[in-house]
């Protein structure tokens, strides 16, 4: 039997016991994993993977497609090469090729189609994003889910909710809001709204931690004026909240230990970074920050306090928005912009003029049909590295278990390529991993955990430049609102955004009348596309939902970034709907 980790983009990063017959299982004493996987684990034999190299569609040695890549790389001018790297697979060793395109003097496409407005608003008032894990949320009496559904993105947080009041704030009836204490089905771009809604209420009930906010954070009076100065009828219509729904959420929390548990939907808007720092103002004020079974948890900073050995000085291009039109050389690693980008008809017009695209991954999908060469990666399974988790603080070895004819590893065609191009060499792959462990780990119980969270959270210092937390003082909300419906994006179980087995229907209100399968076409300024329908009851009737993966989704979402994080706005527009005759 050996151990290894989880590679994908996941919040519990699971430890994975390999039989010789490489089957996978949950590691049973690892203390988030407990013995159980998902979907995607359970099933990661089954899933087809790109075998052998490709050039303009015929199939060639691995030797051949290497060439090719560097007589490609000298044909076109560094400033005209694009380096893009997808979030597939989430080990340190991926973004080894980063080393290389920096040497080279490409480009590097940087910023994020995930999270970073939130985790660029979390480091403004908290100086660092750290994870809230489920050994942290085990010991809170009560649970808010804002945005974030367990069951399907975090599936180890769940036993760490049995027992706990919860609370769930969502547009969407997810499976959990069934067996919540309250479930507040807020409007889209609502969140930062309902949490200085809150904040308010909080300071007028006397539910502040005054100690807290005396000795732990800055210019909280001017936050307290900021948030006065907002007319109360404003908080309410902008969350579509009404009174009651607040009184019962805070009757609640009070007096309570409380884990606020945030998604990244909740900032997939302009101003995503301010929706964070308003929910993080709420945690401030009830002083949750540091305390036993307290805090409010977002996708963390995996790599905070580790020495972190690919940070390189580039060119970038900001990734959500990049312009694949200005480069003759396109190199695509481990992502699919074709189905994951905002706004697909300029992601199409950018790569049918680039010259060349290179695409280098384990799967098929919309972006290796596109490609010109094609080179597959190796398995987590067949190549080293190790994982830190956005989801808990415990460090993942993932040594190569298997050796595999098929694919080649990040770290190889790097050193191929510095060597082929006159760089320097990198050190050996083993040296560079146990450089990243030793940096900012310890063993504790048998396994690795960053020595970042051999305190509690915050427990002794925020990482501003004050050392305390900073409140918000203003935030700009430039969305014009117009008619049409929300387009929800969102996860589901069996895909992650376009991998695995994804789903291609649009949900839709019952209140529209439409039967299973119909057909409607949706419109807006960015494009239009058809689904077929699935009726349901957990959207609220301005809602539409797609899930992450579906055909065409991102014909409809903005070319746009957002004020902060350089990260995508998905749910920054709406679109209008239409039965197809």
């Amino acid at each position: 039997m050996h151990f290894t980790t989880c590679p994908l983009d996941c919040f519990d990063g699971c430890s994975i016991a390999v039989s010789k017959e490489l089957k996978l299982k949950g590691n049973k004493a690892h203390p988030i994993t407990q013995g159980y996987l998902c979907h995607h684990l359970n099933h990661f034999h089954t899933f087809e993977r790109i075998e052998e190299p490709r050039y303009l569609g015929q199939s060639i040695k691995m030797e051949e497609a290497l060439t090719i890549l560097q007589e490609k790389l000298n044909t076109y001018e560094p400033s005209r090469t694009l380096f893009f790297k997808g979030s597939g697979n989430l080990g340190i060793m991926q973004s080894v090729t980063k080393q290389f395109f920096a040497s080279h003097r490409a480009v590097l496409a940087s910023g994020s189609l995930c999270d970073e407005a939130g985790d660029a608003g979390v480091c403004e008032g908290r100086g660092a994003n750290l994870c809230l894990s489920p050994l942290h949320v085990k010991d809170a009496e009560v649970v808010i889910l804002w945005g974030r559904n367990p069951t399907v993105t975090n599936s180890h947080m769940l036993p760490s909710l049995k027992g706990k009041t919860l609370i769930v704030i969502d547009p969407v009836k997810i499976d959990l809001s069934h067996h919540a204490d309250l479930h507040i089905q807020i409007k889209p771009r609502g969140d930062l709204y309902l949490a200085l809604l809150l904040c308010r209420l909080v300071a007028m009930e006397e539910m502040e931690d005054c100690t807290f906010l005396n000795e732990r954070t800055l210019n909280y009076k001017d936050f307290l004026d900021f948030i006065s100065g907002i007319p109360m009828r404003k908080l309410l219509d902008k969350a579509h909240v009404n009174l009651d729904e607040i009184g019962e959420l805070l009757h609640l929390i009070k007096g309570k230990k409380v884990s606020i548990l945030v998604g990244i939907g909740v900032q997939k808007y302009s101003f995503g970074h301010s929706v964070l720092r308003a929910i993080d103002a709420l945690g401030a004020m009830l002083g949750l920050f540091g305390k036993v079974g307290c805090g409010v948890g977002y996708l963390s900073n995996s790599g905070f306090g580790y020495s972190l050995p690919f940070k390189v000085d580039a060119k970038k291009e900001p990734l959500p928005i990049a312009n694949f039109g200005k480069y003759d050389l396109v190199f695509i690693q481990g992502g699919n912009p074709l189905n994951q980008m905002p706004c697909t008809s300029k992601v199409e017009e950018g790569l049918d003029k680039a010259k060349c695209i290179v695409y280098f991954g384990l799967h098929e999908n919309e972006t290796s049909a596109r490609a010109h060469l094609i080179i597959p990666a190796k398995t987590f399974l067949a190549k080293d590295d190790v994982k830190l988790s956005y989801g808990h603080p415990f460090v993942g070895r993932m040594p190569k278990i298997v050796e595999s004819p098929i694919g080649i590893s990040e770290y190889a065609l790097t050193q191929m390529l510095l060597a082929a191009f006159g760089h320097d060499s990198l050190e050996s792959e083993a040296t560079i991993i146990e450089k990243v462990i030793a940096s900012n780990s310890v063993e504790k119980d048998g396994f690795l955990i960053s020595k970042t969270y051999e305190d509690l959270p915050y427990e002794k210092t925020f990482y501003t430049k004050s050392g305390q937390f900073e409140f918000m003082d203003e935030f700009d909300d430039d969305f014009e609102d117009e008619e049409g419906f929300y387009l929800i994006a969102a996860k589901q179980n069996k895909s992650l955004n376009s991998q695995f087995v994804t789903d291609e229907y649009l949900y839709v209100p019952l209140c529209l009348g439409l039967e299973q399968e119909e057909r409607v076409r949706l419109t807006n300024r960015y494009g239009t596309c058809e689904y077929a329908v699935m009726p349901t009851a957990i959207l609220r009737d301005d809602c539409l939902l797609l899930y992450s993966g579906a055909k065409n989704a991102n014909r409809l979402t903005p070319h746009a970034m957002s004020q902060e994080g350089n990260c995508a706005t998905y749910q920054e527009m709406k679109v209008r709907l239409e039965k197809v005759t």
